[in-house]
C-alpha cells in the first residue's frame, strides 16, 4: 500500500500541510500552491535519501521508480532547510515564474484519449507527444503517489477524478497505452505487448487525423533498443505519416541518477514528420535503396560538424534514412512484394553502421584492416544494450565473442566499450608500462611490434621482479616476453601509445611512435580519429592529444 511508504510522523505532517494548504486554496491565494503537497511528500517519505557531499535530504523519485534504501534522511517540514515547506514554497514559486508568459493568451488543457481526440479533422498545427516506451516507466501508477496527496489538498476538485470510471478513486489506467501484464484493457484483456503497439499506433493515426495538412509533428524518443524503435516507427508509418528528420536534442541532465552507469542516451531524439498525402505514390525498392548510403552519410557528416557524438549521432540518423521509405504508401520489389519495414530497417542499421564506421576511419580499406575496432567511434566509456550493438556488428562482419574481454564487456544485456585504462594489464602483461618502457630504452633495436604485440596465441610474459636492477638482468638475456593472445589491432597499438604518455614514458613512446609511422599510416589515421571524437574534457581526450604532440612533424 502507499500508505507503507511513510512513517506515522510523516503521515501526521502530510495531512496538517494538506488541511492548511487546502485552506489557501479556498482563500484564492494561489491553487498553485497546492502542488506543493507533492514536493512535500516526495520528501517527507521513508525512502528519501541523504546527500552526503551537499548535507541535505534527496527526494525519493529520482528516477522513474521508488528505490529502496538502507535508511533515510528526514527534514523538519516546519525549518527552512531544503525539503521543508519555505524550501518548497520557494522552488515553487521561482517555477512558477520561470514559465510564466503574461505576454501570450491563455492556452487551454483538456484530458483525453490519445486515441479518440476530442479535435476535428485538420485542425491544430502541431502534434507534439513524448510517448510511453512499453514497460518502462508504469506512469499511472507511479502518479498515485502524488494524486493522493492533491485529492486531500483538493477535496472535489473536478480534474482529480477519472473520467472515464467513475468508480476508481486513483489515475485513470484503463486506456493507458503501457505495457503492463498485471494491468487489463477495458475488454478485459491483459496489457501485453500487442496492445501496447496497436494502441500507439491508433494514437499516431488520431494525431495524423487531427493535424491540418502543412502542420507539423514531432515524436521524442529515447528508446535504447532497436525493437522500441521498430515499433515506433511501424506505428508512425502506418499511422499516415511521412518521417522527414530526427534532432538530438539535450534535454536530459548527465549527473541523473538514470544516466549513471547505463545505457541511456545522452539526448532525446526528437522525430520530425509530416502528414503523408492520401495519393503517396507507391515506391521503388532499388531506388530507396541507392538513395540511402547518400542520405545517411549527408545526414551524418551535419550531425557531426555541430557535435553529436556516440549513439546519438548514430539513432539521430534514423530520421532521413525513413523518410526514404516513409514517403511512398507502399514500397515494392521489381517482382512486386510488397517490402515490410522490419526488412527496411535492417538495411538502416547496416547503413548508418558502414557510414559511421568509414567516416571515423577514413576509408573502406581501414575499415577492413581494423576489424571491431570500428565501435571506437563512440566515446570510450560508451555502453549500448546488447540488441543495438549486434544490429551493426553483423553487417560489418564483427564477432562480437572474440572481442569480448578485449575491448567490450558484456553485463545485464549491455555492451560497454572498456576504457584505455582498463586494457593496461592485456596490453602491457602484469608488468605493466613501466617494465616495457625500460625493456625498449635498454635495447631500441629490438622489434618492439613483436614484443607490444605478440601474433601468437598463449604467449606467457617472464614474471618481472620489481628490482630495477633484476629487471636489467632478465632484459639482457633477452628473455623478454610479453602477453598476447590475439593479433593486436591499430587500436591496441593507439592504447599502447596513450598508457605509455600516462605513465610519462616519453623515450619508449617515440620509439613506438616511429616503429608505427614505419608500419603505416593506419596508426596516425586512427589517433586523430579518436582525438576529434573523443569528449572534451575527457582522460583519453587529454592523454591522445598529449600522445599525438610528441608525433615528429
Amino acid at each position: 500500500q502507499w500508505g507503507d511508504l511513510f512513517t506515522a510522523r510523516q503521515k501526521v505532517a502530510l495531512m496538517e500541510l494538506g488541511t492548511r494548504l487546502s485552506t489557501e486554496a479556498e482563500n484564492n491565494y494561489s491553487r498553485a500552491v497546492t502542488l506543493i503537497s507533492g514536493r512535500m511528500a516526495d520528501f517527507l517519505v521513508a525512502s528519501a535519501r541523504w546527500k552526503a557531499d551537499a548535507e541535505c535530504p534527496v527526494q525519493a523519485l529520482a528516477r522513474q521508480a521508488l528505490p529502496m534504501v538502507w535508511d533515510y534522511a528526514e527534514v523538519n517540514p516546519w525549518a527552512e532547510a531544503t525539503g521543508s515547506l519555505i524550501s518548497q514554497t520557494s522552488r515553487m514559486a521561482d517555477a512558477i515564474k520561470s514559465v510564466c508568459m503574461p505576454h501570450l493568451n491563455a492556452g487551454q488543457v483538456q484530458l483525453s484519449n490519445a486515441t479518440e481526440h476530442p479535435l476535428p479533422d485538420q485542425t491544430a498545427g502541431v502534434w507534439f507527444t513524448d510517448p510511453p516506451y512499453y514497460d518502462a516507466v508504469p506512469y499511472a501508477d507511479l502518479s498515485d503517489f502524488f494524486f493522493v496527496w492533491l485529492r486531500r489538498t483538493l477535496p472535489g476538485h473536478p480534474l482529480l477524478r477519472d473520467p472515464f470510471d467513475s468508480n476508481n478513486p486513483l489515475v485513470p489506467k484503463r486506456r493507458e497505452a503501457v505495457q503492463n501484464e498485471r494491468s487489463l484493457s477495458e475488454n478485459g484483456k491483459p496489457k501485453n505487448r500487442d496492445f501496447y503497439e496497436r494502441t500507439m499506433a491508433r494514437a499516431f493515426a488520431e494525431g495524423r487525423r487531427v493535424l491540418r495538412q502543412e502542420g507539423i509533428g514531432s515524436v521524442v524518443f529515447a528508446h535504447k533498443t532497436t525493437e522500441g524503435w521498430e515499433a515506433l516507427l511501424s506505428g508512425m508509418i502506418r499511422g499516415g505519416w511521412t518521417i522527414t528528420g530526427s534532432w538530438p536534442i539535450a534535454t536530459e541532465m548527465g549527473s541523473r541518477l538514470r544516466a549513471r552507469e547505463s545505457a541511456a542516451l545522452a539526448t532525446s531524439v526528437h522525430l520530425v514528420c509530416r502528414p503523408r498525402p492520401d495519393d503517396a505514390p507507391v515506391g521503388d525498392w532499388a531506388d530507396v535503396l541507392r538513395e540511402l548510403p547518400k542520405r545517411v552519410g549527408d545526414w551524418m557528416e551535419r550531425l557531426q560538424s555541430e557535435g553529436i557524438r556516440g549513439a546519438d549521432l548514430v539513432f539521430a540518423c534514423i530520421g532521413p534514412a525513413l523518410e526514404i521509405f516513409s514517403r511512398y504508401s507502399r514500397v515494392e520489389t521489381a517482382e512486386g512484394r510488397d517490402v515490410e519495414l522490419a526488412e527496411y530497417l535492417e538495411k538502416v542499421w547496416e547503413v548508418v553502421g558502414r557510414t559511421a564506421l568509414e567516416q571515423v576511419l577514413g576509408t573502406a580499406e581501414a575499415k577492413a584492416r581494423n576489424g571491431a575496432a570500428g565501435a571506437v567511434e563512440e566515446d570510450a566509456r560508451l555502453s549500448l544494450v546488447f540488441d543495438v550493438v549486434r544490429r551493426f556488428a553483423q553487417p560489418l562482419g564483427i564477432d562480437l565473442p572474440k572481442w569480448e574481454g578485449r575491448i567490450i564487456e558484456t553485463k545485464k544485456g549491455v555492451v560497454r566499450l572498456l576504457s584505455v585504462t582498463e586494457r593496461s594489464v592485456q596490453i602491457f602483461g602484469r608488468q605493466g608500462a613501466e617494465a616495457v618502457a625500460d625493456w625498449i630504452e635498454y635495447d631500441p633495436s629490438k622489434n618492439i611490434q613483436g614484443v607490444l604485440f605478440p601474433e601468437l596465441e598463449g604467449v606467457k610474459s617472464k614474471k618481472i621482479s620489481k628490482s630495477r636492477r633484476a629487471r636489467k638482468a632478465i632484459m639482457a638475456s633477452g628473455d623478454m616476453d610479453f602477453e598476447g593472445e590475439q593479433e593486436a589491432t591499430t587500436l591496441d597499438r593507439v592504447h599502447a601509445a596513450m598508457l605509455l604518455q600516462a605513465g610519462g614514458q616519453a623515450n619508449a613512446l617515440r620509439a613506438l611512435i616511429k616503429a608505427e609511422q614505419e608500419r603505416g599510416p593506419e596508426f596516425l589515421r586512427l589517433a586523430n580519429a579518436l582525438s576529434a571524437l573523443y569528449p572534451r574534457g575527457s582522460e583519453e581526450k587529454r592523454l591522445i592529444d598529449a600522445m599525438l604532440l610528441a608525433v615528429p612533424r
